[in-house]
C-alpha cells in the first residue's frame, strides 16, 4: 500500500467537497474543482483504496423525522463491567453514536428524541443498567457547525 500522507491539495480540494455532499456528481464536481473527470475518479478510488475515504453516506436532518432534542450523555461505569455495560448500551436502539472517552466521563453518547419525556424515559433506561454509576445529560441548544452548512 503507497503512503497515504502525502495528499496533495487536489486531494484535499476533493475530500473537502466530498465531506460538504457525498452525493454530488463527478462531473459536477469536476467543473467546481476544475479538474478532468477521469482523474477525479481516480483520486476517489485511490483515496477508498487507502482507506483515507471508509464510506460515503448522507446526513440525516433528525427535526424533519420529528426529533427535536439531541442529547448528549456522559456516563461513569464501573471498570469491571465496561464491556457488558457498553454492549447493552449498544442494544438501545435510540443511542446513535457511543464513544468511550478520557476525561470526567467513560463514555459518552448520543441521544435523538421527539420530546423531553421521551428523553427521561430513555435515561431511565440507562440508570437501570448494571455497571453505570453515573449519568449526566446535556442537551444541545443548538449545533454551530450544521448552521454554517447551511
Amino acid at each position: 500500500m503507497e503512503n497515504t500522507n502525502k495528499l496533495d491539495k487536489l486531494d484535499m480540494d476533493l475530500i473537502h467537497e466530498l465531506i460538504n455532499d457525498s452525493s454530488v456528481s463527478i462531473p459536477i464536481l469536476s467543473k467546481k474543482i476544475g479538474v478532468n473527470t477521469s482523474v477525479l475518479y481516480s483520486r476517489i478510488n485511490r483515496l477508498v483504496t487507502n482507506n483515507i475515504i471508509e464510506k460515503f453516506t448522507v446526513h440525516i436532518n433528525h427535526k424533519k423525522l420529528g426529533f427535536s432534542i439531541k442529547s448528549f450523555v456522559g456516563i461513569n461505569i464501573e471498570t469491571k463491567l465496561k464491556e457488558i455495560t457498553c454492549k447493552q448500551l449498544m442494544n438501545i436502539s435510540e443511542i446513535i453514536s457511543i464513544s468511550e472517552i478520557a476525561g470526567r466521563f467513560d463514555v459518552i453518547i448520543i441521544i435523538y428524541a421527539k420530546t423531553l419525556q421521551e428523553l427521561y424515559t430513555i435515561t431511565n433506561k440507562l440508570n437501570k443498567i448494571d455497571g453505570i454509576i453515573s449519568t449526566e445529560i446535556f442537551i444541545e441548544l443548538r449545533n454551530l457547525q450544521d448552521d454554517q452548512l447551511h
